[in-house]
C-alpha cells in the first residue's frame, strides 16, 4: 500500500472526516454522470449511497477499536460475540434491495434500470473501500465506473446494432394488417423465432401490437432497414426496436 495515503487509514477526526468527503464527492461524481442522462437515480442519490457505505466502516472499525480499548472488561464480562465485519455485509445487502426499485420491466418486455442498479452497488462498494481507508483501490475503481457508463454506451450500442437477433414492437391498425407484417419481414430473408401478438385493448388507445424476435440470415441486413421498411407499411403506427 502507498504510504502517502496511510492518512486515510487512521482513526482521527482528520481521517474520518476526510474518508467521507472523499466518498461523498466519488459517489457525486458517478451520480452526475448518470444525472445528465435523465436517471432517476442521480448525483445526490450515488452521494448518499457511497457517504452511508464509507459511515458503516468506519463505524465497524470503531467498535473494534472499542472492544479493544475503553469497552474492554465489559465486553470481556458480558461475553458478547460480535463481528464488525457485518457492517459490510449488511451494506451490500441493502444496496441490492434499493436497486432492485430502479429496475422495471415495460410493457414490450423491455428491462431497465439494470446500469442504475449496478451504478449504485458498486458505488456503495466504493464508499465501503474509502471506508476502510482503501483509498489506492477507489483511485483505480472510479476512472474505470466513469469509462464504464460514458464510454462504454456507444461501443455497445455499436455492437447491438451489428447483431443479427433483434426484437421490435409494432403497432397497427386492425389485426389484418399483421400479414403485411409478416410479409415484409420475410421479405429480408428473417427468421422469426417468436412473435406475440395482442388484440385492442378497450380500456387504452393502444391498437393491435405485436412483439417480434427474429434472426437476420443475411449479415449485410441492418436493424435500421427492417425498422424502416416495417414503418414504410401504411397501417403501421408505431414500431421501435427493443
Amino acid at each position: 500500500m502507498l504510504k502517502a495515503f496511510d492518512i486515510f487509514r487512521e482513526l482521527t477526526v482528520g481521517a474520518i472526516l476526510a474518508r467521507l468527503l472523499l466518498a461523498m464527492t466519488a459517489g457525486g461524481i458517478i451520480g452526475l454522470e448518470r444525472a445528465k442522462k435523465g436517471r432517476a437515480a442521480g448525483m445526490r442519490t450515488y452521494m448518499f449511497v457511497s457517504l452511508g457505505a464509507a459511515l458503516s466502516l468506519i463505524l465497524s472499525q470503531y467498535d473494534y477499536f472499542m472492544l479493544n480499548s475503553l469497552w474492554y472488561d465489559t465486553y470481556q464480562e458480558i461475553g458478547i460475540l460480535t463481528d464488525v465485519s457485518r457492517f459490510g455485509a449488511q451494506v451490500i445487502s441493502g444496496i441490492g434491495f434499493l436497486g432492485v426499485g430502479t429496475i422495471i420491466v415495460t410493457d414490450h418486455r423491455q428491462v431497465k434500470g439494470l446500469t442504475t442498479a449496478a451504478g449504485l452497488w458498486a458505488s456503495g462498494c466504493i464508499g465501503l473501500a474509502i471506508g476502510a481507508g482503501f483509498v489506492e483501490c477507489t483511485v483505480v475503481a472510479i476512472p474505470m465506473m466513469l469509462l464504464s457508463i460514458s464510454l462504454f454506451p456507444a461501443l455497445e450500442a455499436r455492437v447491438f446494432e451489428r447483431s443479427r437477433n433483434m426484437d421490435f414492437y409494432v403497432e397497427f391498425t386492425q389485426l389484418s394488417d399483421i400479414s403485411l407484417i409478416l410479409t415484409c419481414i420475410k421479405a429480408f430473408d428473417i427468421r422469426i423465432d417468436d412473435a406475440q401478438i395482442e388484440k385492442k385493448d378497450r380500456k387504452s388507445a393502444t391498437g393491435p401490437n405485436a412483439t417480434f424476435s427474429i434472426y437476420l440470415k443475411n449479415k449485410h441486413t441492418t436493424h435500421a432497414e427492417v425498422l424502416s421498411a416495417v414503418a414504410d407499411i401504411e397501417d403501421v403506427r408505431r414500431i421501435e426496436e427493443i
